[in-house]
């Protein structure tokens, strides 16, 4: 996957969002869908052994569209200021499970998992076994291969106050006050340039995989 025209392309739509330039450089836009579903063909496909459920996904589950739906946003571009591929099990775009997500950005480019705005019983579910077994998720933010990329989930999402029926002095109090469960890492253009980046990529996975895997235990006890 050639990245840097990616970015190019999608730097050039940032500066020009509307539909005469986009219809006008469709073609390179369709170039550039093709490439990046093959480019999900070989992530797939290298992820047999760190989450064997997301090795099964087709690129359409993967890929989310370049379109904005601006029917209820204040914001009236018509089209999206990056590139976003999600790989969760069972769905893929659709799937409730933890995910691995790809964003494409010029100067924002990253690579986020875990839960992003769950459902309210599933929030208090996380929230429950989060409480129950932290000493579980210290363990696995403590790895070395996981610290590298993540060492707590993310700022955003956290609530100001410990929901009840939570104590205020639970050691880890802005692991239950949150409604998002998420980690993220950003990818520089150097590691997003070369041609170890896929291999780059898979070290982050598997750095997130036993992350999204202890979220995945309390969807699958809820749901299955």
């Amino acid at each position: 996957m050639d990245t840097k025209h990616i970015l190019d392309f999608i730097g050039r739509l940032n500066e020009n969002n509307n539909r005469e330039w986009f219809m006008a450089n469709k073609a390179e836009y369709d170039a550039i869908k093709k490439e990046t579903e093959q480019f999900v063909r070989e992530w797939t496909a290298a992820m047999t052994d760190i989450d064997p459920d997301t090795a099964v996904l087709q690129p359409k589950e993967c890929l989310f569209r370049i379109y904005r739906d601006v029917r209820f946003s204040s914001d009236k571009r018509p089209y999206k200021d990056h590139i976003g591929i999600i790989l969760a099990p069972h769905g893929g775009r659709k799937s409730h499970y933890g995910c691995y997500y790809l964003h494409l950005q010029p100067g924002e480019s990253m690579f986020a998992a875990g839960m992003w705005n769950p459902e309210p019983e599933l929030v208090k579910a996380l929230r429950r076994d989060i409480y129950d077994n932290y000493d579980e998720l210290e363990e696995i933010f403590s790895r070395d291969y996981v610290k590298r990329y993540f060492t707590s989930f993310d700022e955003w999402g956290l609530m100001k106050k410990v929901p009840a029926p939570y104590s205020s002095d639970f050691p880890h109090k802005d692991w239950i006050a949150r409604k998002m469960f998420t980690i993220s890492t950003p990818i520089p253009d150097k590691i997003l340039f070369s041609s170890r980046f896929l291999e780059h990529l898979l070290d982050i996975c598997r750095a997130a995989a036993p992350i999204n895997k202890f979220l995945n235990y309390t969807l699958e006890s809820m749901y299955c």
